[in-house]
């Protein structure tokens, strides 16, 4: 009988912990045994980063497909969201939330514009500055993009418990502080 929580078919043919092969597996034991001198390690994991990157790109961009969103507009209208009412940011602060360049932004902007999802306002308190906010209809698209955000997601780690995620989470955390620092 296979232990709480572990399939039948996953346990090892000499009983041991369970495992499942994936293409990574296949990949790092075809280059161990041509080079058998290297520490294949680091694939095993960045290698299925690399390929969890990839599911969870197309299922961002259906989620936001679902909203007529796309990936740079969800970035915009994100950060304003989640400034809280009033719903508006500097086009400097939006800069620091999304990594773009100042001539990116000014484009950006200028789209959400035309498309109604923002507007820009003077800054009451430097007339010289403008704030963009987020409008009623911004506001609606991004709520739902982030609702099937947050289930297309869900669905994507389904297989790991609670206690799997948050683990993974602070794993990778761990992990990202190195180059979020640089």
């Amino acid at each position: 009988m296979a232990p709480l929580g572990v399939k039948s078919r996953d346990i090892r043919d000499d009983g041991g912990m369970p495992r499942e092969s994936d293409e990574v597996d296949r990949i790092v034991a075809a280059w161990t045994a041509q080079r058998p001198d290297l520490d294949f390690s680091p694939l095993e994991v960045l290698s299925r980063v690399d390929r969890l990157s990839r599911h969870l790109d197309r299922a961002r961009r259906a989620a936001f497909g679902r909203s007529e969103l796309v990936s740079w507009e969800w970035d915009v209208l994100s950060a304003l969201r989640r400034a809280g009412e009033p719903f508006q940011l500097s086009p400097k602060q939006l800069l620091q939330q999304t990594l773009v360049s100042s001539g990116t932004m000014t484009n950006r902007i200028d789209r959400l514009v035309g498309r109604r999802l923002v507007r820009r306002e003077a800054d009451p308190g430097d007339g010289r500055s403008i704030l963009v906010t987020l409008t009623d209809e911004g506001r609606t698209r991004v709520d739902a993009a982030i609702t099937r955000l947050v289930d297309a997601e869900s669905h994507l780690l389904s297989e790991l418990s609670r206690s799997d995620r948050e683990r993974l989470a602070g794993l990778l955390r761990k992990l990202s502080l190195g180059f979020d620092a640089e």
